[in-house]
């Protein structure tokens, strides 16, 4: 019998590290979520007519703010100092699973299942932000 079996080594993850790979992943799924809704029927003429969700300059730039903050949220992830890092982490991705809570809701057709894929699974990696957040652990002073 062979007894130089090895095993792989399982370090553990830091939990920025867990956090930053959580919105990188649901921000992914944001923009996949828009790229696939391009080929929705319609939706390339509604752009090219400028008949639209986003159909105003202000529009657009409360869309590109809401949008960003996942995407920066996988930098601040890594730099901020624990409290305000699990803080944000909670509030945000509370309000993000709420967000895509009503937009899978709201986007039930047969053209939109992708949609309703990608915003449940959006909630569950939220969910997961929030949880890891919520049970970082605590180091005595």
């Amino acid at each position: 019998m062979n007894t130089d079996f090895k095993t792989f080594e399982n370090s553990p993850v830091n939990i920025k590290i867990i956090l930053a790979g959580l919105w990188t992943s649901v921000t992914l799924c944001y923009l996949y979520g828009d790229y696939f809704e391009l080929y929705t029927p319609g939706k390339t003429r509604g752009l090219v007519e400028g008949n639209n969700l986003l159909d105003s300059p202000f529009k657009l730039f409360t869309a590109s703010i809401v949008l960003a903050i996942p995407a920066v949220m996988v930098f601040l992830s890594l730099i901020l100092k624990p409290a305000i890092n699990r803080f944000l982490n909670i509030v945000l991705g509370l309000l993000f699973t709420l967000i895509m809570v009503f937009i899978g809701v709201t986007s039930f057709s047969d053209w939109y299942l992708f949609y309703v894929f990608l915003a449940a699974l959006e909630c569950m990696i939220t969910i997961l932000i929030v949880r890891y957040a919520w049970k970082w652990k605590r180091t005595d002073l």
